[in-house]
């Protein structure tokens, strides 16, 4: 097992990468958890495959587990579902000392780390991400949230978690697509900030995606490293630091957003599209070469996830598109800072972008085949 810090000043914890953590969950969780009922929150794709392994290690352990058990996928992450969770837990009677058990994706994660940080002004959680993309990002780094009509993640609240336990053994049950999904955000740490990862990724990421072991466990506890130490330096995307970490993502959401956040485009799918995008539009600005642009494009299709948007069949213009963009959370004082590439491995934040540019740049995106 591999465990790594999490350094935050009085608030650090630790991020677990290995097998039969979930089996292992009552010794795991130690005395983070004062109560004999333990309240999870999950949803019935991975109810159907953990909930039973969960089950039987806290109920050896002493401990009564309570179940919620919500409808999967994006939707959940609503201000309706946000009050189901919500009454859900204050009636098994929560306190601020106890802690939440968040078991599922992102969504989940996502939306029982908001309830948390609301919930009697703060109460604890802990991370039990059952895919590769929570794993390597969303179970890391305390950023919580749910969705709104006029975009993604627009209504949240910054709330570490207590501890994550990626278990690898998870990632055998997840769908092909999910798979790939989860390692767009593998590969965008290469991309941004590490040129030898990404090297690694272009000779290795077939076997993450397809279940080789050695491959994902090396893959997943590098990544949070990666994100370790970028959120131990800028917690709260003061500096400019972890605003790196959304390389791909306003691009990613604004195609999230026209198609209606929709299994036509998984987040992590998103994120893929964006990267590239990313990098084009960087050799568009000159700040890299269209040869490089292309290799991302390359490493990043080569596991399968798409790097054209026309495939979507979108049925729209660039400028369309932007429209999404301006409803972005990191828009400032009306403009909106692009993360965008000077080399492989070298992220910068542009906030000089003009958006007229991206539609036009968009525009010819959406015409390639």
């Amino acid at each position: 097992m591999a465990v790594i810090p999490v350094e935050l000043a009085g608030r650090s914890y630790e991020v677990r990468v290995g097998s039969g953590l979930l089996a292992d969950v009552a010794a795991q969780c130690g005395k983070l958890l004062r109560k004999n009922r333990v309240p999870i929150v999950t949803d019935s794709n991975v109810a159907a495959h953990w909930r039973d392994t969960v089950e039987g290690s806290l109920r050896a352990g002493g401990f009564e587990p309570r179940w919620l058990v919500l409808a999967p996928g994006e939707g959940a992450k609503s201000w309706s579902v946000l009050e189901e969770v919500m009454d859900w837990l204050l009636a098994e009677e929560v306190e601020r000392g106890d802690h939440v058990l968040a078991l599922g994706g992102g969504v989940v994660g996502d939306l029982t780390g908001f309830t948390a940080a609301i919930l009697k002004r703060g109460c604890g959680f802990i991370q039990l991400p059952t895919t590769l993309l929570a794993q390597v990002d969303s179970s890391v780094g305390g950023k919580t949230a749910i969705n709104t009509s006029a975009g993604k993640n627009l209504v949240g609240a910054f709330h570490q978690p207590s501890l994550v336990l990626a278990d690898l053994d998870a990632l055998t049950t997840l769908p092909a697509r999910e798979m790939r999904a989860g390692y767009a955000e593998v590969i965008k740490y290469g991309i941004l900030g590490d040129q030898a990862f990404f090297e690694w990724c272009e000779a290795n990421g077939a076997d993450v995606v397809s279940g080789v072991v050695a491959a994902q466990e090396y893959a997943v506890t590098e990544s949070v490293k990666a994100k370790a130490r970028i959120v131990a330096e800028d917690e709260r995307e003061t500096t400019g630091m972890r605003a790196l970490l959304n390389l791909g993502h306003t691009f990613g959401h604004a195609l999230e957003a026209q198609t209606g956040f929709s299994d036509r485009l998984l987040h992590g799918e998103g994120v893929a599209l964006g990267m590239v995008l990313a990098a084009r539009y960087s050799a568009r600005q000159g700040y890299i070469s269209d040869g490089d642009a292309e290799r991302v494009a390359a490493a990043i299709g080569a596991s399968g996830l798409p790097t054209e948007i026309a495939p979507l069949g979108l049925n729209c213009d660039g400028r369309a598109l932007v429209a999404h963009m301006l409803h972005d959370k990191k828009m400032d004082a009306g403009t909106l800072p692009f993360v965008l590439l000077r080399g492989i491995g070298e992220a910068f934040l542009d906030r000089a972008v003009s958006l007229d540019d991206v539609g036009d740049f968009l525009d010819g995106q959406l015409q390639r085949r």
